[in-house]
C-alpha cells in the first residue's frame, strides 16, 4: 500500500534530507510525480518500517556509542584522580625524605661533635700521661720525700696492677683522676709542675 507524499513529508517519514530524496528521485530509488508545479512523492508501509527500524538502530547506535563515552570519561576521570593521588603522595614522600636527611645530617653532626670533643679530651689526657712517664719523679723538701725511693711507683707499674683487677685503661685514668681529686694520700700530684707520685700499695680498695 502506498500513500502519496510531499519531498518534505516524505524526508520526515524516510529520516533523510531534502537533498536526500531528491537525490533518490533522480536516481529513480524513490517513485514521484509532479502536480501543479510540486514534487510528490510514493511512500510504502514497508519503507516506513524500514525507515523506523533504521531510525530505531541509529538511535541504539548513539546511545551505546553515548554510553562508551561515559564509560571512558569515567574511566579517564578515575585515572585523573589516581594520578592527582600520587602526585600528592610523591610530594609527601619528598617532603618526609628531606626532613629525614635533615634530621639525619643534624645527628652527623651532633655525633661529630661529640667525638671532637672525646678526641680532645683523650688528646689532653695523653699528653698529660705522656709529661708524667716522661719526668722523673723528684723528691722536694717534705716529710714524705725524707722516705726511701724504694716507696714509690712507677705510673707504668700501677698501670699493671689495675690491669689485673680487669681495668681497661680509660678506667685506670679515671681512677686516678678520681684518687686525685678526692686528695687520697697514695697519689701526690704537683699542679705546678704537672708531676705524679705513686705510693706502693696494693690498691685492692681500687679494683
Amino acid at each position: 500500500m502506498e500513500r502519496l507524499v510531499t519531498t518534505s513529508q516524505a524526508a520526515h517519514i524516510l529520516g533523510l534530507s531534502l537533498q536526500g530524496i531528491h537525490y533518490r528521485i533522480k536516481k529513480n530509488q524513490l517513485k514521484s510525480i509532479k502536480k501543479s508545479g510540486k514534487t510528490f512523492v510514493y511512500v510504502s508501509e514497508e519503507m516506513e518500517k524500514n525507515a523506523s527500524s533504521n531510525h530505531n538502530t541509529k538511535v541504539e547506535a548513539i546511545k551505546a556509542d553515548t554510553s562508551n563515552q561515559e564509560q571512558s570519561q569515567a574511566i579517564i576521570d578515575v585515572k585523573n584522580e589516581q594520578i592527582i593521588l600520587l602526585k600528592d603522595s610523591m610530594k609527601w614522600m619528598k617532603k618526609q625524605y628531606k626532613s629525614e636527611i635533615s634530621r639525619l645530617e643534624k645527628n652527623q653532626k651532633k655525633i661529630i661533635n661529640v667525638f671532637n670533643s672525646e678526641i680532645k679530651l683523650l688528646q689532653s689526657a695523653f699528653n698529660e700521661m705522656r709529661t708524667i712517664y716522661k719526668t722523673q719523679p723528684q723528691i722536694e723538701s717534705n716529710p714524705i720525700n725524707t722516705q726511701s725511693t724504694t716507696e714509690f711507683m712507677t705510673l707504668k707499674d700501677f698501670f699493671v696492677i689495675m690491669k689485673r683487677f680487669n681495668k681497661t685503661e680509660k678506667e685506670i685514668k679515671y681512677i686516678i683522676f678520681q684518687a686525685i681529686q678526692k686528695k687520697d694520700s697514695r697519689f701526690i700530684y704537683n699542679k705546678k709542675e704537672k708531676k705524679l707520685l705513686i705510693l706502693k700499695s696494693d690498691f685492692e680498695d681500687l679494683a
